[in-house]
């Protein structure tokens, strides 16, 4: 079972004491985003978790106890872009952040840290030189450390159209992305980095640019030491390409307040979530109400071939 950790908010950056308690006690309910009253319980024990994927802007408060995750295997997305305060209200400073990237390479291993620069947006203020001034600058200082870097261009969704708003974004369409894949391309070359893009129907392998799985079947190959059998996260959307994971996360509960997140409605709720937050509670925002149906999510390892035989792996019931 692969869980990730999380795509709905930054559990490194602020609730790993609740992640390292959930791990003590060996299982998290996860809540259905859709249906508060149907939640799965997910088993967090050595014998049932294959891998973590951790996405998170700021990992800092658990670079001093990654020991407690021995015994596991794991990797880290970890976005690190350039915006000021204006898009990004609650991040430190990023010259900080890139000395955390180098702290946890330093700790994991490069092959366990991939760069994401996402989402790319245009604007009077982030245009195409900026972007091509910051992402050099940023190559520069993290190609020792990682292996790969993942692009995306920002998705604008209803309440992040809203929550953009003021940041006046300009037109996102192919010419800008053949522009932008163009440069980055170049620059991701003089640094020896692969880039892959993240979720786009755009083809840029002209560029030498392939889709990319951030829950990537090559990567947990890589890490787990075999080849392994397991299909499509067909909960993401078409153009995503991952594998198949829980998560344990919860919406609107990340406080860096980005205004491009798709994973925050507004501030207001954010703030209401996260006042909710009990590390001691077995779901990430509130308690269980005594009125949920729980499933016991079904875990089995993945089986790892390690010759030219595969086998069928476990499939997960989430609810």
């Amino acid at each position: 079972m692969i869980v990730s950790v999380s795509r709905r908010t930054d559990i490194p950056a602020f609730y790993s004491e609740w992640f390292f308690y959930r791990l003590r006690e060996g299982f998290v309910h996860g809540i259905n985003p859709f249906n508060r009253k149907q939640v799965s319980e997910i088993s967090l024990r050595p014998d049932d978790v294959d891998c973590f994927v951790f996405w998170t802007k700021n990992p800092a408060p658990m670079l001093e106890r990654l020991d407690l995750l021995a015994g596991y295997n794991y990797y880290f997305q970890f976005t690190l872009t350039p915006y000021g305060r204006d898009a990004e209200p609650g991040l430190p400073d990023t010259r900080e952040l890139v000395e955390v990237f180098h702290r946890l390479s330093a700790a994991v291993g490069r092959d366990r840290v991939v760069w994401r620069y996402d989402p790319v947006f245009l604007s009077a203020k982030y245009t195409l030189d900026f972007h091509a001034a910051a992402f050099r600058q940023l190559a520069e200082r993290l190609h020792e450390y990682t292996d790969l870097c993942v692009i995306s261009f920002v998705d604008l969704y209803a309440k992040t159209a809203r929550n953009t708003r003021p940041l006046a974004l300009l037109p996102m369409e192919e010419p800008e992305m053949r522009q932008l894949a163009a440069m980055f391309s170049s620059i991701a070359a003089e640094y020896g980095l692969t880039l892959e893009s993240c979720s786009e129907k755009i083809d840029l392998s002209g560029y030498g640019i392939q889709h990319g799985q951030c829950i990537d079947r090559r990567r947990l190959e890589k890490i787990l030491g075999g080849r392994i059998d397991i299909g499509r996260d067909a909960n993401q959307r078409q153009e995503c390409g991952c594998v198949q994971s829980v998560d344990i996360g919860q919406y609107n509960t990340c406080r860096h307040l980005c205004a491009y997140c798709y994973a925050n409605f507004n501030a207001r709720m954010v703030e209401a979530c996260a006042a909710m937050h009990n590390p001691r509670s077995t779901i990430l925002s509130g308690e269980l109400r005594g009125d949920e149906k729980i499933t016991k999510c079904r875990a089995e390892h993945l089986q790892i071939v390690k010759d030219s035989a595969v086998e069928n792996t476990g499939q997960l019931s989430l609810f």
